[in-house]
């Protein structure tokens, strides 16, 4: 099937119309709010492999970050332990360990002022209804009213949107991952045929 969106690096097969059953292991990388944990959820689903969100590995009770060492360790775990996954995050501190052992990266490229509508709604309700994240932690009710962008997830991603898109459009023409196939994902509509595309790899 051909895939809708924009192939930046990888085989010219991929840009004329993947063979998803090629792919086992994907990195879903992009903005705070842009929809990371949701697709990978998805794309695990459709490939049949091991969904690895690394924000539930990363932040402990209380909010409490594992330290780097250890994060490595673990995330390397998760890597060893499945021969299929979709792992989800931007984090640098493990980003050569996923990227390493990965053959696709999924960026999600959404534009800023639909990630800041999704994300203020998104934080709104969770601190409204005390949904639980990761290990016990909920969104601060006040968070959104914080100045310092580290703990205000709305001024984060507002303020590095810039430095994502430069970071991720840099990483794919880096001869040091030119292992990787790199997916621009733009839209809700290249997020959707991506997923309808997607033959499990166990098919």
């Amino acid at each position: 099937m051909a895939f809708r969106g924009r192939v930046l690096s990888g085989s010219a097969t991929a840009a004329a119309g993947r063979d998803d059953r090629a792919v086992k292991r994907v990195s879903v990388v992009g903005n705070s709010g842009a929809g990371k944990t949701a697709l990978s959820a998805r794309l695990a689903a459709a490939l049949g492999v091991h969904h690895v969100e690394l924000d539930a590995i990363f932040h402990q009770p209380g909010w409490t970050e594992l330290a780097r060492d250890e994060f490595r360790r673990r995330v390397g775990g998760e890597l060893h332990s499945h021969d299929g996954w979709v792992v989800d995050g931007n984090y640098s501190a493990v980003r050569d360990l996923v990227w390493a052992a990965a053959d696709t990266v999924v960026w999600l490229d959404i534009p800023r002022a639909t990630v800041m509508r999704r994300l203020v709604w998104r934080t709104l309700r969770r601190a409204v209804t005390r949904e639980e994240l990761w290990n016990g932690n909920r969104e601060p009710v006040g968070g959104m009213f914080r100045l310092d962008p580290r703990h205000n997830i709305v001024r984060w991603s507002w303020t590095h949107h810039a430095e994502c898109t430069s970071r991720y459009a840099a990483a794919s023409l880096d001869p040091d991952n030119a292992h990787l196939t790199f997916l621009r994902l733009a839209s809700a509509a290249d997020v959707d045929h991506l997923v309808a595309s997607t033959w499990r790899v166990n098919d």
